[in-house]
């Protein structure tokens, strides 16, 4: 376990913005939280890679930063394998040692920036796939019992982008580790078109598994502005699931809309699509910008505080709901600690 006193977290978020912390606490290991200190929703972070969130302002307590690694693999019947995995490992990190040793389910969720922890908080996906098609079991420490916990797939209500852990019960649990049940023989999940487009234009007809994994890293590569070059946390707002009637009135006056079904019998709809539509793709507002490349992403051009990100999300919220009588919820965690 490492403390340090009024640490910057500046190089800790995606974004890029300036925030510091009271005290900022680095968990290396299972033992290590044992030793921990209550932890007080109301002025402490729980924080992986920093990839998900945007930090609107200072925290005003302790930064509990999950560095907790370690891959094993736990069970393997030949056909069936249980992987464990650290909280603190890296997730792209992840996919590419599953791909190494010739494990299955994780391609499309390649270059998913953040850490393995943070994995089953937005139940990630991308590509067609989402974290739950693999995810076995979730081992936590319950801030607010003190004891260990391990939830099953189901205990964790893994939704889109959402779970226990983001909407039910934000702050209570510690992750530590996940276990992933993965294959060996391929599977591929292609019903994605611009993955199949990208596999047709190298002339892939049967890919394995890391063929489609390095066709999702080109895809996104060219798609999404790069954390290292230009401080972004990926795709800032959900697409919206509306309901039928709703998306009946919508397409009637733009058929062009893209949408799907989902959940539910609710019609999943493109933000981006909307955004763009809005005129807000590469709009600015200082240094917080809606990117060139994808409306979904919000950037820090520069010296953007949390604060000035914050509000040009307002903006593109409020230009949506004015337009299409839609609302637009982020997918990152807005951090803001009042009083």
């Amino acid at each position: 376990m490492k403390v340090r006193q009024r640490p910057s977290l500046k190089a800790m978020n995606t974004f890029g913005v300036a925030a510091t912390a009271g005290l900022l606490i680095t968990v290396e290991g299972e033992e290590d939280v044992l030793e921990l200190p209550a932890f007080d929703p109301g002025s402490d972070l729980v924080l992986g890679d920093g990839s998900n969130i945007l930090l609107v302002g200072d925290v005003p307590g302790t930064v509990f930063h999950n560095r907790i690694l370690g891959r094993a693999i736990v069970a393997d019947d030949g056909e069936t394998v249980l992987v464990e995995i650290g909280a603190g490992e890296n997730w792209h990190g992840l996919v590419r040692w599953t791909l190494d040793n010739g494990l299955c389910g994780l391609e499309n969720l390649s270059l998913i920036p953040g850490s393995a922890g943070a994995a089953p908080i937005q139940n990630i996906g991308a590509y067609g796939v989402e974290l739950s098609s693999a995810l076995d079991a979730v081992t936590a420490w319950d801030w607010q019992s003190a004891a260990w916990v391990s939830f099953d797939a189901e205990d964790c209500r893994l939704g889109y982008r959402d779970s226990l852990f983001r909407s039910t019960a934000p702050g209570r649990y510690l992750i530590t580790s996940i276990r992933l049940r993965l294959g060996r023989r391929f599977h591929p999940q292609l019903g994605y078109a611009g993955l199949q487009e990208e596999l047709a234009s190298r002339g892939i007809d049967r890919p394995s598994a890391r063929d489609v994994s390095e066709a999702v890293i080109r895809l996104r590569r060219r798609k999404l502005p790069d954390p290292a070059e230009i401080g972004n946390a990926g795709s800032f707002f959900k697409n919206p699931a509306v309901e039928a009637t709703l998306a009946d009135r919508l397409l009637a006056d733009h058929p062009d809309l893209p949408c799907w079904p989902a959940a539910d019998g609710m019609i999943k709809l493109s933000a981006a699509w909307m955004i763009e539509r809005c005129g807000l793709k590469g709009c600015r507002h200082g240094d917080a910008a809606v990117s060139e490349r994808h409306a979904l992403v919000l950037v820090n051009c520069g010296a953007a505080s949390g604060a000035e990100i914050l509000a040009l999300a307002r903006t593109v919220q409020g230009a949506v709901a004015d337009r299409f009588g839609v609302g637009l919820e982020p997918e990152p965690r807005v951090v803001e600690f009042t009083g």
